[in-house]
This record gives C-alpha cells, structure tokens and sequence, in this order.
C-alpha cells in the first residue's frame, strides 16, 4: 500500500530533503498573531460556504493583516493541486470534482463581506479540458451580478492560449500569472512548469489587449543571484508586465526546497529600485510581500499599462 504525508504527497516519489534544525526567522519577519472580529468572521463565512483561500492552504504569514482588513486572496476548483512545486504547501493529489456552486458562493461571500476589490486564485487542475478557466469566468460574471463595482484581480495557473483567451475576454481588472523564480531555478522547484512559456504566456495577453494590467510575482532564497534577478525582471518588462511582487521564500515543511538565504529589507529595496529602473511599472518588495498581499493597493499605485517592448 503506497503511504502518503499529511501533505497527500506519496512518500517515497517526492525527494526528502533533510532539515535538522529550522532556522530561526529574522526580526523583520515578525506579525501579529491571527484572531480580531474580521478575522473570525470571515474564517466562519468560508467555512459556511465551503470556500478556499489560499492564505490558508499556503501558510500565508500575512494572514491576520489581511483578514482583519477583510481582504482575501479565494481559491477556486478545490483545494487538491495536480501539480507538486517544491516551493509550495498545498495539498498534491487526485482532486474531487468540481463544486457547480461554488461561482455563485464566492460572489455571495464577496458581497456580503462587501468589498471593493477580490483577487480569485486556483490550484492546477491539469485534468480538466481548459485548466479550469471557464469557472474563473464564472466567478467574475457573478461578482459583477452581485456587486457590480467590485474590482476583480485574477491570479492564474499556465493555462493553454485558448484557455487564456476565455480570461481575457471577461477583462478583469489585473491578470496576475506568478513567474515564481529565475530561469536557472526554475526547473528545480517547478518541475511541471515552464519558465518561458509563461513569460510568452503573459506577453499574449498584452498582443491580445494592450490596455489590460498585467502582474507577475517572484520568490527569493532559492539559490538565485542578483544577475538573475535582474534578468527575469527584464524578461518581464520585455513583455510589458506592469507589476511585479517579489517577497523571501519561507520553506513550508523538510520536504520542501531548502532555503538558501534570508534577504534584508534592504536588499529588498534594493530590487525594486533595479525593477523601477528597467521599467516595470510598480514593483512591491519586501520580506513578508506575496503576490495579493495589498493588491487593491498596488493596482491603485499603477499610474497606466506599459507596453511589450519591441
């Protein structure tokens, strides 16, 4: 009988990487602990309506900030991802089928929480015909049915170009699709993904809607360098992205990718100083930033899109 971790990974095809002691977190990664009214309230609105956030499935450190100012990133199509990126806490395996309802209970929490800006995530669900993109569709047609002034941020897996075309077509107001390191990391931690393809990916949206916002997100303490830093974020405004998020990578358990290095907030500012310079048009770096972490304040910082570079 296979035997499977708390993580639904099959013990023994995922590599162990061996971790004696967990290092101990820098001063700077310091956060109030999880448990104000909005906090509890919204914890017992997803439970209710038997929705997902990727705060939670991901161990997200800025939980209690976000959900006390009742923002929070949803994630939809379940909460069991087909992939296994050695960078990431949520759960591997065979996901269960589709919940038909869950667009409609999305768009009922977005209204009753009231709030004026969402951003809609998903596991991969390699084994639907279009990843899934339909229901992100969905979720947008019914928050806009709902609250109509709401805007929507919709954070994507690598879709297929058709797939994506379904996305682009519903116009949210950001298109975020993570890079999530460099090129020479890539495969490490993303054995299933392609570092190009989804620099390519983004770059389609801005062929087929020029005016459309595009976001893309990357860790670091990986292995990476600076040099390489500095050239995915090239890569990046090469393809007219127009935010970019970069926050340190915490290793969410031994099984995963080892962290190589804390970086300072120094070094952080450092790297949105070089992002700034190459041309992207907002960059929030930072230790504790993720990818929605004050989204709805990075859009506003955004003063227009910028275009592919030819």
């Amino acid at each position: 009988m296979e035997r499977r971790n708390n993580n639904n990974r099959i013990a023994g095809k995922t590599t162990r990487v061996e971790l004696k002691t967990r290092p101990r977190l820098p001063e700077w990664f310091k956060v109030k602990a999880p448990g104000g009214e909005n906090y509890i309230h919204l914890q017992n609105l997803l439970k209710e309506n038997d929705l997902h956030t990727v705060c939670q499935e991901a161990r997200c450190p800025n939980i209690g900030d976000c959900w006390e100012r009742k923002t929070a990133t949803f994630m939809i199509l379940g909460d069991i991802c087909t992939r296994a990126c050695r960078y990431c806490a949520v759960k591997t395996g065979r996901p269960t089928a589709l919940d038909v309802m869950e667009p409609f209970k999305l768009a009922k929490s977005v209204d009753t929480l009231g709030l004026n800006y969402c951003v809609i995530t998903s596991v991969n669900r390699d084994d639907l015909p279009d990843g899934g993109a339909s229901v992100f569709v969905e979720c947008v047609t019914e928050i806009r049915k709902l609250r109509p002034n709401c805007k929507v941020e919709l954070l994507i897996p690598d879709f297929s170009f058709d797939a994506l075309e379904k996305i682009i077509e519903i116009k949210p107001e950001v298109l975020n699709h993570n890079i999530e390191t460099v090129r020479d990391v890539f495969k490490t931690v993303r054995p299933k993904g392609d570092y190009d393809y989804s620099i390519e990916l983004l770059k389609r949206v801005k062929e087929i809607d020029p005016n459309m916002i595009t976001k893309s997100g990357m860790m670091v303490g990986l292995g990476e360098n600076l040099s390489q830093i500095k050239s995915t974020m090239q890569d990046l405004v090469d393809v007219g992205c127009d935010i970019l998020t970069v926050g340190q990578y915490l290793r969410p358990g031994e099984m995963y990718a080892p962290l190589k290095k804390f970086y300072t907030p120094e070094e952080f500012i450092e790297i949105k100083e070089i992002g700034q310079s190459l041309g992207l048009g907002h960059v929030e770096s930072g230790p504790l930033v993720r990818s929605s972490y004050h989204a709805d304040e990075q859009h506003t910082k955004l003063s227009e899109p910028i275009s592919i570079k030819s």
